[in-house]
């Protein structure tokens, strides 16, 4: 652009650019400062409209260099030292997932005989039949997608677990956590990398635990390979067990059961909260009967369910990759019967 000396614009022009650049100054100086943000353009209405999600350092529960991901509305968060995505909460309330406070602060360990039950969230290779002849052993889970710290990066308001590369499976576990910008939205992105040691058959399993709930749900497809649209893993059978609406739900009694079904979406609710996990079945093998969706309720003294998604198996070799997303959407109760919550969270 070339400047001229002078005055080559008419009087009312001067006024209108200098009151632009003294709203631009005041807008650069307004704007809030955050550690990490993301932002988002609205293309749709030729706009810009700015989100922002922010990672904050804390010691939470007494694990050092945790991570919470907020977006004003909701937040996550996530312990690298324990490889856990341990909370999703609205901002300044309690949280759904399922927390053992007597494990605060605990460093895992590998060569525990005994399993460490942190809670939260957290990615186990399928199918659990195979681990005793992988590892050696058929509990505790493999060593370092359980029982090792987890490295962490973070960008662009997203936090990203790095796994050391399992002993045994020869495999290496990536999870990126991200929020939506603006909805009580999470995705988890879990990756497996086989970085050494023979082929084998592998899928990605992703457990989330939760708090005793008033009811759990699992979402039946409109032809389900199961013909009672479920089938009994193993324990006894759940607590209250209904099948009808295309719901199949249960509750949780003091004794340990498992269901799986072909479901592509799970709910947990209680009496504020409802947790919705989407986690879509693709065309492939599954282990446990052919199931890629289950529930598992705990005993007593540890209430909590469980509820878990599994990819198809895959036979991987040194240098090849798998992938799967869950999407986990937290919503306020607002119907008091559960099937009707259910069906209004579902939009049906």
């Amino acid at each position: 652009m070339t400047f001229v000396c002078g005055n080559p614009f008419p009087k009312n022009m001067r006024w209108a650019l200098l009151l632009l650049l003294a709203s631009l100054t005041w807008t650069q100086q307004a704007a809030p400062a955050t550690q990490f943000q993301s932002k988002t353009r609205d293309n749709a209405r030729h706009q810009v409209s700015e989100y922002q999600v922010s990672v904050t350092n804390v010691t939470y529960h007494g694990w050092p260099n945790s991570l919470i991901l907020s977006n004003g509305k909701v937040e996550v968060v996530v312990v690298p030292a324990i490889g856990r995505v341990m909370q999703f909460r609205f901002v300044r309330e309690d949280g759904p997932f399922w927390e053992n406070r007597a494990m605060d602060g605990k460093a895992p360990n590998p060569a525990a005989k005994e399993w460490s039950n942190f809670g939260g969230d957290k990615s186990w290779p399928s199918p659990q039949a195979d681990w005793q002849k992988i590892t050696g052993r058929g509990w505790p889970p493999p060593v370092a997608f359980d029982a090792m710290p987890d490295h962490s990066n973070t960008h662009g308001g997203v936090v990203e677990l790095v796994s050391a590369v399992d002993p045994s499976f020869g495999i290496r576990t990536r999870r990126r956590v991200e929020l939506d910008y603006q909805k009580p939205i999470m995705t988890i992105t879990t990756t497996y990398e086989k970085v050494s040691g023979r082929p084998m058959k592998v899928g990605i399993g992703v457990v989330t635990q939760l708090r005793d709930p008033q009811r759990a749900f699992m979402v039946l497809l409109p032809k389900s390979r199961f013909p009672q649209g479920y089938v009994r893993l193993q324990f006894d059978p759940p607590h209250d067990l209904k099948v009808e609406d295309g719901l199949v739900s249960l509750t949780r009694d003091n004794t340990q059961s498992q269901i799986g079904s072909d479901a592509n979406t799970l709910l947990w609710m209680d009496e504020k909260y409802v947790v919705r996990i989407d986690s879509s079945r693709v065309r492939g093998e599954y282990a446990d009967e052919g199931t890629n969706a289950t529930i598992y309720t705990g005993a007593n003294p540890d209430a909590y369910v469980e509820l878990e998604t599994f990819g198809p198996l895959s036979l991987m070799k040194t240098g090849n990759k798998i992938q799967r997303r869950n999407v986990y959407t937290l919503l306020q109760r607002q119907e008091k019967d559960p099937f009707a919550e259910a069906k209004r969270v579902l939009g049906q």
